[in-house]
């Protein structure tokens, strides 16, 4: 199969390509590449005339899109029409990453896939007109939300917690804000097994469980050698930032489920991932 790959140089572009050594793979990323591109985008897409475009590529500094809503719209949504287009003209299939804060974040229980979309930022807004795009232009396509991703390399969750609990020795995190903690090596693994389906539809991939940010940071520190720190709990509403994340928002597996596509519990990927990049004492 020849595949479009966006954003293969990110967290979970770098995780995709070894994953698919049996096709023919061309990323597509900056400064090279560019998805806001329009004209850019078509003419490389049909050099290449891809089978499938997978498209990770993404703005996903969520205050940095509060701050500046208009850039978000024009990568997040604006972008992946490019890409949806693009597909459209040389009639490949599309597979579109987003995200749980697509919703508000006011249910009390995990969204399943065909839940009431109401993003509460503007990061949701943007990543729900990529949704929206993908769904109207095109019959043959795969959304995928996921949330709370991290890997190895750069900034993520798990590295901040342990960066900040040896530079200060205590920690203020967040106990009202819920999702699914997700290693980005699984979800890679879980989207490739998606796309020899070629059951076209919205998934929602994310390591099996939830947990409170406060949570996740006390599950980082316990199999980190760093229990000892003290966790204190505080409120979204006391930690300031630009953006205001979904406060309830995990996401059930029901689609990719009934294929046999599962991701194992959080917990688990967590222990895995810190013992892959060596934070554990």
């Amino acid at each position: 199969m020849k595949i479009l790959l966006t954003g293969h140089k990110g967290q979970l572009g770098r995780a995709l390509v070894p994953l698919l050594a049996q096709h023919q793979v061309v990323g597509f990323d900056l400064p090279t590449h560019d998805i806001t591109d329009r004209a850019g985008v078509l003419a490389l897409v049909r050099d290449f005339h891809p089978d499938l475009i997978l498209h990770p590529a993404a703005l996903t500094n969520v205050d940095g899109c509060a701050r500046d809503p208009a850039a978000a719209y024009r990568v997040n949504g604006m972008g992946t029409q490019n890409l949806a287009l693009a597909a459209a003209a040389v009639g490949a299939e599309l597979l579109t990453v987003s995200t749980n804060e697509v919703f508000d974040g006011r249910a009390t229980e995990p969204y399943h896939e065909w839940a009431q979309r109401n993003p509460s930022n503007a990061y949701g807004r943007s990543k729900l007109a990529g949704e929206w795009y993908t769904q109207h232009l095109l019959t043959r396509f795969y959304i995928v939300r996921t949330a709370w991703l991290y890997a190895p390399g750069g900034r993520n969750f798990p590295h901040r917690i342990i960066q900040l609990a040896d530079e200060r020795g205590a920690l203020q995190v967040v106990t009202d804000e819920v999702g699914n903690p997700t290693y980005v090596a699984d979800l890679a693994q879980a989207i490739v097994a998606l796309i020899e389906t070629h059951a076209y539809g919205i998934y929602h991939l994310v390591n099996a469980g939830a947990a409170s940010r406060h949570e996740f940071a006390q599950e980082i520190l316990r199999l980190s050698g760093r229990a000892d720190t003290p966790v204190e709990p505080i409120t979204l509403a006391e930690f300031q930032r630009a953006s205001t994340p979904p406060p309830y928002a995990p996401l059930a597996n029901n689609a990719g489920a009934a294929l046999g596509i599962r991701l194992r519990p959080w917990q688990e990927s967590l222990a895995d991932f810190l013992e892959r990049t060596g934070y554990t004492k």
